[in-house]
């Protein structure tokens, strides 16, 4: 794993971050894109965020990942733009930068994170599943999105594994062993 920097975007990272954002447009083919000015009012304000990963061998950013109260919902965040360089896939850059957004998110009073997605991101699809986002209902009108996910950040008790979940728990525990 290569060793990163992680930080929460400030007003001198801006134009870096929209050319990030940019480029992950482009990547997943985005149809409705942000412009500079809704870009910063959504990461750029009390209650949302803008990460950043980079190499601390390269001067070159990494990855993104952004944060942004969801209206539709109480106490509920939304997860976008989540996006790492193809040459720094595999570096652990995705789960620093969602790491770091869910700490704030948690720190900033969110019960629930929530985050669309289209079903040919596969790898996307997988590490969201890894770390803990479950399908739930639509809850937004992004025309290009297919699956919808969310995850609990305060661990609500009622809230029981499924058995692909308890399996693929006790494999992992069975490997600690």
């Amino acid at each position: 794993m290569t060793e990163l920097r992680v930080w929460r975007a400030g007003e001198k990272d801006r134009e870096t971050a929209f050319q990030l954002v940019e480029e992950y447009n482009d990547a997943v083919d985005v149809m409705l894109r942000d412009s500079p000015e809704s870009f910063e009012y959504d990461y750029f304000r009390p209650g949302s965020g803008f990460w950043l990963a980079q190499s601390q061998s390269e001067s070159q950013v990494a990855g993104c990942i952004a944060l942004r109260p969801l209206r539709t919902r109480e106490q509920a965040g939304e997860i976008k733009r989540l996006y790492v360089r193809p040459e720094f896939r595999g570096s652990g850059a995705a789960l620093a930068l969602l790491v770091a957004l869910e700490q704030y998110a948690q720190a900033s009073g969110y019960e629930w994170l929530y985050l669309d997605s289209k079903d040919d991101l596969k790898a996307a699809l997988r590490f969201y599943d890894r770390h803990g986002y479950e399908p739930c209902e639509r809850y937004n009108r992004n025309q290009q999105a297919t699956v919808f996910l969310r995850k609990a950040l305060h661990p609500r008790p009622e809230r029981l594994p499924d058995l692909q979940s308890q399996r693929r728990i006790s494999k992992n525990l069975s490997y600690m062993r």
